[in-house]
């Protein structure tokens, strides 16, 4: 789908329908402010590579580079904002796709902050797809929603049937050690995303939506008590997400938990998902860091690094 027609699909979103308002500064969508990013990794000689690679800014990436020890076939990429994070009518497309065989590690550079906003909202798209035999981490960092921000992301995946993603939404309430009010005073937090085989059959779509004043976020069975939250996809054959979900412990403390997190299966066999909450990011991240080892291990025969990119 063309740039300009996936942003009109998201500006149709109903969550939307309050946050119209250009920005006095620049008109929302105008130049400068539609970053898009296009990633195409294949298989060339035995070893995958970033063949395809297309940037327009404030969206960045340099070069694939291999550091993983464990797994030294693996091209990893960081993305970089060099708007120093998403304001008030930014555009975002975000491309990604996989060749048979090949591999890839996609993360981003730090925190995605989505900026304080007094007008319109920042939107993204992401087209992730996968063909036969390939293997995808992409593991974003953590989505920081500011007071009065308005964020809309819509992710779609394709996946061939014995390909393997291990794709991350990883989100804080605010910038909780700033000011009591940054909790949860973001204005609008959309996260969809949708996921179907090479021919057209949907497996499952999935919607996170936060407003302005729901009192629902603060539930026991929500986020009461926390501040950080992932929900990891892993779509993998079934007979490897039923080897992963043997051996993932659910992490439910008695007392004073510092995270909590289990593994549940998706519709139609088509993986598995981690849900995990926690004080703090960091806690978050050790969850997420037990399932992706445990996955990558089950995948494709290879574990992590000691030191890899979370700390």
């Amino acid at each position: 789908m063309a740039l300009h027609e996936q942003l009109r699909r998201l500006d149709a979103a109903r969550e939307l329908r309050d946050f119209k308002t250009e920005p006095a500064q620049m008109r929302a969508a105008a130049p400068g402010k539609v970053g898009e990013l296009r990633l195409g990794f294949s298989l060339r000689d035995g070893r995958s590579i970033l063949h395809d690679l297309y940037r327009v800014a404030p969206l960045l990436v340099q070069q694939a580079l291999y550091w993983d020890e464990a797994m030294p076939e693996l091209p990893i990429c960081s993305i970089i904002s060099i708007g120093g994070g998403i304001l008030q009518g930014d555009r975002y497309k975000i491309d990604i796709s996989v060749g048979e065989g090949a591999c890839a590690h996609v993360t981003t550079q730090s925190a995605n902050r989505v900026h304080r906003m007094d007008a319109n909202y920042a939107s993204q798209h992401q087209a992730v797809t996968l063909e036969s035999g390939s293997y995808l981490e992409y593991l974003p960092d953590f989505t920081i929603p500011y007071r009065d921000s308005r964020f809309i992301n819509q992710t779609d995946i394709v996946i061939a049937e014995d390909a393997t993603l291990l794709y991350g939404e990883m989100m804080l309430a605010g910038r909780k050690h700033h000011h009591v009010e940054e909790r949860f005073g973001l204005d609008l937090l959309s996260v969809a995303v949708a996921v179907r085989r090479p021919g057209g059959r949907k497996l499952f779509a999935e919607k996170i939506l936060i407003e302005k004043g729901d009192p629902s976020v603060d539930y026991p069975a929500v986020m009461r008590g926390y501040d950080a939250f992932a929900n990891i996809l892993c779509l993998t054959p079934p007979p490897v997400a039923a080897r992963i979900k043997e051996r993932f412990e659910t992490n439910f403390p008695a007392e004073a938990p510092r995270a909590i997190s289990g593994v549940c299966r998706l519709p139609n066999d088509a993986g598995l998902m981690l849900r995990a909450v926690g004080v703090e990011t960091y806690d978050v991240r050790n969850e997420v860091r037990r399932f992706w080892r445990i996955v990558r291990e089950e995948a494709r025969g290879r574990t992590l690094p000691q030191e890899f990119l979370w700390r």
